[in-house]
């Protein structure tokens, strides 16, 4: 079972969200630590010990896994950075408000981005080899303990773009401080149990 972690919020209430990738490495507030928080203490309830963590080198995914990682029982895992869960970089819209990036990309681009993760123009994704190690991990050897995946929303949305995805939601995007859980089912496929997930 993999279970991929958004980061908590890194706005302050009423703050403008801005389009933040992967050049703006900012520092969840004290409500998106709450948020990572409130996940480690969900899955612990659940009953998901996991026995491995990857991470991108974004100190805001850094914190949220960590501060999951420390309601487990036991030993946790050391999380392994991940560049390839880095956030997309977002060219000329890096650090602009939404208003701002609406009107350079057009309401039909950010839907598509949001559907089905075509970028907008200037920005550096680089979508197969996304897609490709989200393949990779997924057609690794099953583990006996779920898998912690905490990214970005730029980066989450590749896992619902590996080969032999079952269940896709109409949206890939995820919430700060939500997830989605992706399980292989029978004869070994994959499927989306949930996305968009909040505590």
């Amino acid at each position: 079972m993999f279970v991929i972690v958004r980061h908590g919020n890194t706005f302050a209430a009423g703050e403008a969200p801005r389009r933040i990738g992967a050049r703006t490495d900012l520092p969840l507030t004290e409500a998106g630590q709450a948020q990572a928080e409130a996940l480690g203490r969900l899955f612990v309830a659940r009953g998901w010990h996991f026995g491995r963590a990857l991470v991108s080198p974004l100190q805001r995914t850094r914190l949220t896994a960590r501060l999951i990682l420390a309601a487990q029982p036991g030993s946790p895992p050391e999380p392994e950075l991940c560049d390839w869960l880095r956030e997309v970089d977002h060219g000329p819209d890096e650090d602009k408000d939404e208003a701002m990036v609406l009107a350079r990309i057009g309401a039909d681009a950010l839907q598509a981005w949001d559907s089905a993760a075509l970028a907008p123009p200037g920005w550096t994704v680089d979508a197969p080899a996304r897609r490709a190690a989200w393949q990779r991990l997924f057609a690794g050897p099953p583990l006996d303990r779920p898998t912690l995946v905490v990214t970005s929303n730029g980066a989450a949305r590749f896992a619902l773009q590996a080969e032999g995805l079952d269940g896709l939601p109409p949206q890939l995007k995820l919430p700060t401080g939500g997830y989605g859980v992706v399980r292989r089912g029978e004869h070994g496929r994959l499927v989306v149990e949930g996305w968009g997930l909040r505590p």
